[in-house]
């Protein structure tokens, strides 16, 4: 049984508001395709920031790109004034309406999957870890599949129309239920993903200690290499490091140590990293909290909501890019890389402040 589209009640009745509405689209998309392109070009120039996280948040990026070209090609459609609901913009209506689809869905998948594998390789799932890093392939075809499938059967089952400055599921009901309650689902697995990992670095952080032991120094701390891996999910390796740097101080004419403990502070790239990641799923709440609320309040009453807050429901859809380079983008590994990029001298001065405050600090006794 097939089923038709209704009139839509987000899409504006007045010339005046739809020239508004798409003018404001227009610009929302274009900071997300800037956001997204930031991500993709990092990726392209920087071999440092190509680890495996980041392949998959390449994913995302192109998807997000995408979109907001998407965005991009009906608003101004709208604007130039062939209006995407009359008739001769019918095709390209159901085609902006699928691709609407594939990409809102698609990029839900990349968050999803983007946790999952966090989630796999920070938690040292080694079996895990280990077969989603050699089967990148299949990770890929993950979102494009389910997302050109489910845009497929909307196409098919309900069809698109305009609901404004886009074509989508004209009926609030049934995005609510092929859209809205999917996201949330997956909004609350990324919390419950994050907070595990987020309680597994706080723990990591009260074993960071360091002894002065009769045989030399033992230090209980991540290594750097375990500290890059873990930031920017690459390989995976070991957490821990054991090191005795003084174990030629602890000859047969050097006094006997006296054996200390003293507590170390958390580590901060670690520290931000928990926190980053608390975030993550925080921020999807915030962007799709007035859109599900505009679908809630429309699909009980039956009435449009006002013009305003109509224009803001939608701004969050769009923005959804800008907010993915926020969260994922403009990280210290791409920003690091970046500023040694464009400022190499004052890059070089600060790596040897760092060295040498780093050589007083572990001369201390």
């Amino acid at each position: 049984m097939f089923l038709s589209p209704r009139e839509p009640l987000s899409a504006p009745a007045k010339r005046a508001e739809i020239h508004t509405l798409n003018v404001v689209i227009l610009i929302v998309s274009i900071i997300s395709a800037l956001g997204a392109g930031w991500i993709i070009i990092s990726f392209i120039l920087f071999r440092s920031v190509r680890t495996f996280r980041h392949q998959l948040i390449l994913g995302l990026a192109i998807s997000d790109f995408l979109m907001a070209i998407n965005f991009m090609s009906s608003s101004a459609v709208n604007i130039s004034g062939h209006i995407i609901s009359e008739k001769p913009q019918e095709k390209f209506c159901d085609f902006n309406g699928f691709m609407t689809q594939v990409f809102v869905v698609q990029t839900d998948y990349w968050v999803l999957l983007i946790a999952v594998c966090t989630f796999f390789i920070v938690a040292n799932h080694k079996r895990q870890s280990t077969w989603v890093q050699e089967h990148r392939i299949i990770l890929w075809c993950l979102p494009w599949g389910f997302s050109i499938l489910w845009a497929a059967l909307g196409m098919g089952l309900i069809g698109y129309g305009d609901i404004g400055a886009w074509c989508w599921f004209t009926s609030d009901k049934v995005r609510l239920l092929v859209n809205f309650i999917p996201r949330w689902l997956i909004i609350l697995t990324l919390l419950a993903l994050y907070a595990r990992l987020y309680l597994l670095i706080h723990k990591a952080h009260n074993r960071f200690h360091s002894f002065d032991h009769p045989s030399g120094s033992l230090e209980l701390a991540p290594s750097a290499d375990s500290i890059s891996s873990t930031h920017r999910i690459g390989k995976p390796g070991p957490t821990f490091s054991t090191s005795t740097p003084r174990d030629s101080e602890s000859g047969p004419t050097a006094p006997p140590p006296r054996l200390t403990t003293h507590t170390r502070g958390p580590n901060p790239v670690l520290k931000k990293m928990a926190y980053q990641m608390m975030l993550y799923p925080l921020v999807y709440m915030v962007i799709w909290t007035i859109p599900t609320a505009v679908r809630i309040y429309q699909a009980v009453t039956g009435k449009p909501a006002p013009f305003g807050i109509a224009t803001v429901d939608k701004s969050c859809i769009v923005i959804q890019g800008f907010a993915d380079a926020l969260i994922y983008g403009f990280n210290e590994a791409s920003m690091g890389v970046w500023r040694a990029k464009l400022f190499p001298r004052r890059q070089a001065e600060r790596r040897g402040g760092g060295t040498a405050y780093s050589n007083s600090g572990h001369s201390r006794p």
